[in-house]
């Protein structure tokens, strides 16, 4: 499943990461959520919606191999993942981030309950793998 980013329709209402934290934690905490909403001040009104795009930069950088891809998604095994943070520190997107309640990272799966929450499109699906 791939996204499109339509960073002028964000309000940075944070519904799709409040829905990300709910979907993959089981919590109601914008904290866990695996993407970004990032606004862009003093100009009000202007956010920029930040994601994994799926590279593998991650997975490339982890000692244990603990990312591996499947159908074209990188997913993180907790039970390998050893909390060393290389794939934190090595995301050029900055959407690999750190959890609040374990040394395992948190990333966008692409899951696409996002998608289906977003009230201004945007975040949507992509009409091909282009």
């Amino acid at each position: 499943m791939q996204f499109d980013i339509l960073s002028d329709h964000c309000s940075g209402c944070n519904t799709c990461r409040l829905v990300c934290a709910l979907a993959n934690y089981n919590e109601v905490n914008p904290a866990k959520a695996a993407l970004r909403i990032i606004g862009h001040f003093p100009e009000p009104g202007i956010y920029e919606i930040q994601f994994c795009d799926q590279c593998g930069t991650c997975a490339e950088v982890c000692p244990v191999e603990a990312i591996q891809q499947n159908d074209g998604i990188y997913y993180i095994d907790s039970d390998i993942c050893i909390g060393c943070s290389q794939c934190v520190d090595a995301c050029p997107s900055n959407v690999m981030m750190e959890n609040p309640d374990s040394d395992v990272p948190i990333k966008c799966i692409s899951c696409g309950e996002c998608v289906e929450v977003c009230p201004r499109d945007a975040i949507v699906m992509k009409e091909n793998n282009d």
